[in-house]
């Protein structure tokens, strides 16, 4: 658990500045200001892009707050956590990502590296084990959110697993 930082202004723009915020009906008695509508917009956009990565969260939980996510819930295993985190803070407007979330499983931690321009994942490999060739397994420890093993950008934060002995 912690709070981890991403860069704010790369990654996924999923929550569509020019479309009208879309909220579901509100109770008659409370009026919803602009800023609820937003976090309610965002919270929504988050969920639908787990899902559609199908990343499970039981009790899934999201809160926004200006440009801080927070995650709640319980996932199968460390992983799976680091994925969540990872696919909510890789998205535009989004620079830290609370994490509240619970793990069934233990596992040794990943570590996070934020890429910069002229970085591949076989030079990521290279600097972390020592070997370029090694790119593979950071493409797999990065997917779903990965597609494309050349297709990384400056900003974008990837979980570099250790080494299976």
């Amino acid at each position: 658990m912690g709070l981890f930082d991403f860069v704010k202004d790369a990654g996924a723009a999923i929550f569509g500045k020019d479309e009208p915020a879309k909220a579901s009906p509100q109770p008659q008695h409370r009026d919803v200001s602009p800023a609820e509508l937003e976090a309610m917009k965002r919270r929504k956009a988050l969920e639908k892009l787990l899902a559609s990565l199908s990343l499970e969260v039981e009790e899934l939980k999201i809160d926004v707050a200006g440009d801080t996510a927070t995650v709640h819930g319980m996932v199968d295993d460390q992983a799976e956590r680091e994925k969540v985190i990872l696919a909510v803070g890789n998205v535009a407007g989004i620079a830290r990502v609370d994490d509240r979330l619970e793990t069934k499983k233990k596992a040794p931690e990943a570590q996070m590296y934020t890429v910069v321009g002229g970085d591949s994942l076989s030079k990521i490999a290279k600097q972390f084990y020592g070997d370029a060739g090694k790119y593979a397994h950071i493409f797999e420890a990065n997917k779903p959110m990965l597609k494309d093993p050349d297709k990384i950008y400056p900003g974008q934060v990837l979980r570099i697993p250790p080494l299976q002995a």
